[in-house]
């Protein structure tokens, strides 16, 4: 009941994660990739961190700072930089497929390490996922936008960043708590983007920011950044690093659906062949039982 549970909150996070890219595709042109990372993980922390307080969360031990920090410098600094600007290059649809290729990264990463062992079925599992999102983008590159190949290659890149964040958070979660960590990580994350936007200048564009948009800003810090990785910790706590990574193939789906209604991108018959085998990946990859 534990991994299957979840795997089950990793898939809703996986799906406010979709939303979140379709949002920042919306505001991707009247805002930087560093402006966005800033709104988003700003008003995520000052979302996360009062729970944190009032739920009186274990907090990571002062030996575990430096690394909990260190995690999330990476991942909400350095991580969502990249996938900012991916997204500025490709559409919604295509920057969340690119996305889903976090699975084989986590599988492998979690293999070297020793962390996770590979099993046959695990194995097929992602590949038949992996091998649907390159099939939805090979067969789709003639009606994308010119240069996508820049964003999802980017994309692809930053995922690397993710994997290492899931496969090193759980010992951090279970010496602490999910709440604990993740509040540590996302304010380091978010100090070191809010002094680089106060250094460099880039939060000034906030001033020409209008009331839909300050709405999708808000939306994109409560519900994509708060909510969302509240929820992707719990699933780590409770669940292999493989198993919620893979979860993360649901994130295209409503990344499609919401962008063809804010920013009109179209749902194209490569998406869906696509996710019918990212489906089929996860059902596969998730559903072996533990050793």
């Amino acid at each position: 009941m534990g991994e299957g549970l979840g795997v089950l909150i990793a898939i809703v996070s996986s799906g406010l994660g979709g939303s979140a890219a379709a949002v920042t595709r919306y505001l991707v042109g009247n805002a930087d990739p560093l402006t966005l990372a800033i709104l988003r993980w700003g008003i995520g922390f000052l979302c996360v961190f009062p729970v944190a307080l009032l739920m009186r969360v274990r907090w990571p031990a002062r030996s575990d700072w430096p690394g909990v920090a260190a995690l999330g410098f990476c991942f909400f600094g350095l991580f969502f930089i990249l996938y900012n600007i991916a997204v500025s290059y490709t559409t919604a649809a295509r920057a969340s497929l690119a996305l889903s290729t976090l699975p084989l990264q986590t599988m492998l990463v979690g293999a070297v390490l020793g962390i996770e062992p590979l099993t046959a079925r695990k194995s097929a599992g992602v590949a038949i996922a992996i091998l649907g999102v390159l099939a939805a983008l090979a067969t789709g590159l003639s009606s994308a936008p010119a240069g996508a190949w820049r964003g999802e290659l980017i994309m692809t890149g930053a995922v690397f960043c993710m994997a290492f964040y899931n496969v090193w958070s759980r010992p951090f979660i279970v010496r602490s708590s999910a709440l604990g960590f993740l509040s540590v990580g996302m304010g380091a994350g978010a100090a070191a983007l809010i002094a680089a936007g106060l250094l460099t200048g880039r939060a000034a564009v906030l001033a020409s920011f209008t009331t839909p948009q300050w709405i999708a800003a808000i939306y994109l810090g409560i519900g994509g950044g708060a909510l969302a990785f509240i929820l992707w910790v719990l699933a780590l706590q409770r669940a292999s690093p493989t198993r919620v990574a893979n979860t993360m193939t649901v994130n295209p789906i409503v990344a499609a659906l919401l962008a063809a209604q804010l920013v009109d991108e179209p749902i194209t018959m490569n998406l869906i062949v696509g996710l019918v085998a990212v489906f089929a990946g996860i059902w596969l990859a998730t559903t072996e039982k533990a050793a």
